[in-house]
């Protein structure tokens, strides 16, 4: 199953510590900041699967962090979840309008705020939830190493396994080939960026099985490659 990284913004030190011991517990990878300005360098760096992000937090406001990271291409559809003592109807509208997903008023229980966690991952990236990954008709077992497309099992080397593993865990999003570099052959690769086109494809030419299924691999012109059923005919 893939590991959650999150982004937990919190100035609060006690309270950062208690979440962080929390959510290590259920396996989330958990990067922690108490600076606004700092959560946003980090999120671009090492896009999160979701955000905790406190409402006061040095140098930039929760919100505004928030509405930054909704402007922001790689964390546009990043879930987000306000975490604050303003429990009054005219901030919980302010914040959920400006892009959060959720609002946790303080003092909660860190429990509870696992499991909202847990309910907005299984909502917007039903892949963390599972070992089977799915999209359409294409379906990859990632503990038997196995991908099938309408049954049939479509042979994959390692490389193209793993690019179409990070599609499968976010489907919808468009990745630029530096994107796709850093994830799938790691940020101290050496190799060129045409290698990624070589790539994919390859995992096109497998995954259609030659003509025989409809393309979902999309190319976006000028930014990059997505898994969506647009790019089907």
């Amino acid at each position: 199953m893939p590991r959650a990284k999150m982004l937990l913004v919190e100035d609060d030190a006690a309270l950062a510590e208690l979440l962080i011991w929390h959510f290590k517990r259920e396996d989330f990878d958990v990067s922690h900041t108490v600076d606004g300005e700092e959560a946003l360098l980090m999120a671009q760096e090492n896009v999160p699967d979701i955000v905790l992000l406190d409402w006061m937090v040095e140098s930039l406001s929760g919100i505004e962090v928030c509405r930054r990271l909704r402007r922001m291409t790689g964390t546009a559809n990043v879930p987000i979840i306000m975490l604050t003592a303003r429990g009054e109807e005219e901030d919980r509208v302010r914040g959920l309008e400006t892009g959060a997903d959720d609002y946790v008023t303080k003092p909660f229980s860190p429990r509870e705020l696992v499991a909202r966690v847990g309910a907005v991952l299984r909502r917007v990236r039903p892949a963390l939830a599972g070992e089977t990954l799915t999209f359409a008709d294409v379906e990859m077992d990632t503990v038997g190493h196995k991908v099938r497309r309408s049954g049939q099992v479509i042979p994959l080397g390692p490389t193209e396994f793993r690019l179409l593993k990070h599609f499968l865990e976010h489907p919808g999003w468009v990745f630029s080939r530096e994107r796709l570099l850093d994830s799938v052959w790691g940020q101290d690769s050496d190799i060129e960026l045409r290698t990624v086109d070589v790539h994919i494809r390859r995992l096109r030419k497998a995954i259609n099985a030659d003509g025989q299924y409809q393309d979902i691999i999309r190319t976006v012109r000028s930014a990059g490659y997505a898994l969506d059923t647009e790019g089907m005919a």
